[in-house]
């Protein structure tokens, strides 16, 4: 049962607004909006001064609360003021005429809104820096006024960093805690299943390898809800919040690897080389989670622990190397048996193997993560990144590259705003109404990214607008013009109007947000009632906006684009994967070892994985009813995840090739090659098949004969001197398997594929 919110109401309250984030911004804010606003009001006595000192304090406590460290939080906030300030004296300039007003507030708002997809700051600061324009472009004065409104911007600015410094949520990585977890998780897992290994099956190993299992299951799960949890991608520009960020997808594709890597059922030697490079990369991964839970820690012990993996795996290597003999005398029917269990045999260290490259890409990015804790403060300004790791610059163009697709979701949203704001200014000027920037906010908070649940957010905000002017007038007749009164309920009126969307509901937050205006412009200007009956007409006019631009662009939302970015994502992963093992194959001749690597490939399939991660954020944050099962999309996310990360270790498995290796790689590069484009077009017709609303294609079945003959071609043709098969023959049969888990990947998510399909 869960609390009464009289009996409890703090209890009540942190079961809605998790660790009191909105009481926490509601009550700074309560504290500095009426402070800023009476110095300016009574004592400085300019009413411009201290409207803006009102509306900055409102934008910079109440709407955007930046996380991570104190240093990181006040710089985004001393940024976010300095930009604010410049967009008063801009809004202020395109304020003199109703035209370019209307032009430039387009301009700014998809700029503001388009550069959220670059940083998880700018994105949480969108609504406080549009508000920083809005303002000054619907509330026309000369130019002359700009140093006042510009002071009274300035004032808030200082009062919030003040406010930000005395009192701030305590530094929470939610991300970073649930990556530290699952590495420790995953570490446990590896270790109970060697050791089940070792023991011959005992039961009681059984016993504690799966209950290691389903601890690592769930500490990835708590990872994934974690990374989905917000609208945006919870990374900013920052090296560390670029780095923790990337252990998401990879945490989730060595859980994939130890899925397909369980127990087989069957009774097969153990291999101590697979075992040895298990209990490495289980120590790899507990260094690892040392080293991200304290910041800018040493990572000699992590280094130490990958340099003994990299030793485990290179004797892997050099051990499945016996598996291969050159040549044999039995007849058909033995060599083909023969093969058979050579592909058997080979099973385990291509799991290990694989296993091994997951858990090096984890540590590399935890290894850069605590590399740029470590810099200094003169580095951290030059903006020196740790080697390997591009700059803010390129990882910048990089995200906002991704999204200049007509098919991204984030670029709909963004013009969608840009040009709802920009019509909301023009109509509010055209109508003449007496405080049109109602208007313009009315549109702003209830534009969403589909005509649906934009005209259903409409009836909300409305209708809490309603009920905030009803309450208003009611306090109103009865205060009648107490002005001193109206002082002490407006800090009351702005903490509802901060807890009241998280604890209540979006309506309950423009009812307190219309009190709010009521009783600041009575203070200012006494009108009674009719104050709110304004607000009302002018959030009428805003939402009447809303609606109709969500009805002429892109009115069907994210539900619409899920199925495109789910198909580009699996034809660029795709297309990547092909051309990585036609690199591969190539790079083990001398002539070709001077071979690019497709690098343009994994950008682009990085860019189309990028906004699939956005466009499935935007349709789980739509409120109308859910056309795809989500637990059907996510597993289609994570074949996208697998499918992207299968082409990384390809090109990782051949960076050590040099093409001194002796032999004829033809015939092997051959069967790779068909093996490859049948994959690759098989995740072509997926593509078409989830555009067309058509069934999934039947998965591939399991070509022994391939299979056969690839490993015949490296036994003939790929020996070394002393009649076993080469390093270069291995990384064959490897990146066979390595096309192969694609195949099998393809039984995973053709269910899924099939549930999105019915509905």
């Amino acid at each position: 049962m869960s609390a009464s919110p009289l009996a409890h109401p703090l209890s009540w309250l942190a079961s809605r607004d998790r660790d009191l984030a909105a009481l926490r911004r509601a009550g700074r804010t309560a504290i500095v909006m009426p402070s800023m606003f009476a110095l300016g009001e009574k004592v400085i006595a300019n009413a411009a001064l201290a409207t803006f000192a009102a509306f900055g304090s409102f934008a910079m406590l109440l709407l955007v609360d930046f996380g991570g460290p104190m240093r990181e939080r006040l710089q985004a906030q001393a940024a976010l003021a300095i930009t604010g300030c410049a967009f008063v004296c801009l809004g202020t300039l395109a304020s003199q005429n109703v035209w370019v007003a209307a032009v430039v507030t387009a301009l700014v708002g998809f700029a503001v809104l388009f550069a959220g997809v670059v940083s998880s700051v700018l994105a949480t600061a969108s609504t406080s820096l549009l508000l920083a324009f809005i303002l000054p472009v619907t509330v026309a004065g000369p130019v002359s006024s700009i140093p006042d409104r510009v002071a009274g911007w300035a004032m808030a600015a200082g009062a919030s960093l003040i406010a930000i410094w005395l009192w701030s949520a305590p530094t929470r990585g939610p991300l970073r805690s649930a990556a530290i977890n699952a590495c420790r998780a995953f570490a446990a897992r590896l270790r109970a299943e060697v050791a089940y290994v070792m023991s011959d099956g005992e039961e009681a190993f059984a016993n504690d390898r799966d209950h290691a299992v389903a601890q690592a299951s769930e500490a990835i799960t708590a990872l994934r809800r974690g990374f989905l949890a917000t609208p945006y991608r919870p990374t900013n520009l920052s090296t560390a919040a670029r780095t923790v960020v990337r252990l998401v997808d990879e945490l989730s594709w060595l859980s994939a690897i130890a899925a397909a890597s369980a127990d087989p059922g069957e009774k097969l030697p153990v291999d101590h080389a697979a075992c040895a490079v298990k209990v490495a990369a289980a120590a790899v991964l507990e260094r690892g989670a040392e080293l991200l839970a304290v910041t800018g820690g040493d990572c000699q012990e992590l280094h130490k622990a990958l340099a003994e993996l990299t030793g485990a795996s290179r004797r892997l290597e050099d051990g499945a190397m016996s598996y291969l003999p050159v040549r044999s005398n039995e007849g058909q029917a033995g060599n083909e048996t023969r093969i058979s269990e050579l592909i058997t045999a080979l099973d385990p260290s291509f799991r290990a193997q694989e296993l091994a490259f997951a858990v090096s890409t984890i540590a590399q990015n935890i290894d850069l993560t605590a590399a740029s804790e470590r810099r200094s403060w003169l580095a951290r300004l030059l903006g020196r990144q740790p080697e390997g790791l591009a700059g803010r610059l390129s990882a910048a163009q990089q995200r906002a590259t991704a999204h200049v697709d007509r098919n991204s979701v984030w670029l709909h949203n963004s013009v969608r705003g840009a040009v709802g704001l920009g019509i909301a200014v023009f109509v509010a000027n055209r109508t003449g109404v007496q405080h049109s920037f109602w208007v313009v906010l009315g549109t702003l908070s209830v534009l969403r990214s589909n005509a649906l649940n934009t005209g259903q957010t409409a009836i909300r905000g409305l209708g809490g607008t309603i009920v905030g002017f009803v309450i208003g007038a009611l306090l109103l007749a009865v205060i009648g013009t107490n002005t001193t009164l109206l002082w002490f309920l407006l800090p009351v009126a702005i903490l509802f109007a901060g807890v009241a969307p998280a604890a209540i509901s979006f309506a309950a937050g423009q009812a307190g947000f219309t009190l709010t205006l009521v009783f600041l412009f009575n203070i200012i200007q006494p009108a009674g009632w009719r104050v709110g009956l304004l607000r009302v007409e002018d959030i009428a006019l805003g939402c009447g906006v809303s609606l109709v631009v969500g009805l002429l662009f892109w009115p069907r939302g994210a539900g619409a684009a899920l199925r495109r970015a789910l198909a580009d994502a699996y034809t660029d992963s795709a297309g990547y994967l092909a051309n990585a093992v036609n690199y591969g194959t190539l790079r083990c001749d001398l002539k070709a070892t001077a071979l690019d690597a497709p690098i343009e490939d994994a950008n682009r399939a990085a860019a189309a994985a990028r906004r699939l991660d956005d466009t499935f954020r935007s349709y789980l944050i739509e409120r109308s009813a859910k056309t795809q099962p989500l637990a059907a999309i996510t597993s289609l996310l994570t074949g996208v995840v697998g499918l992207r990360l299968a082409a990384d270790a390809v090109l990782d498995l051949w960076a050590r090739e040099d093409g001194s290796a002796a032999g004829n790689r033809a015939a092997a590069r051959q069967e790779l090659l068909r093996s490859s484009e049948l994959v690759k077009d098989w995740y072509d017709e997926l593509a078409g098949d989830l555009l067309g609303g058509l069934q999934p294609p039947q998965p591939l079945s399991d070509d022994r004969a391939a299979d056969g003959r690839l490993v015949d071609a490296v036994r003939h043709d790929l020996s070394g001197e002393d009649g076993k098969a080469s390093a270069t023959a291995v990384r064959m049969i490897w990146t066979g398997d390595h096309v192969d888990a694609a195949r099998r990947l393809q039984r995973v998510i053709v269910g899924p594929a099939q549930a999105a399909t019915d509905r």
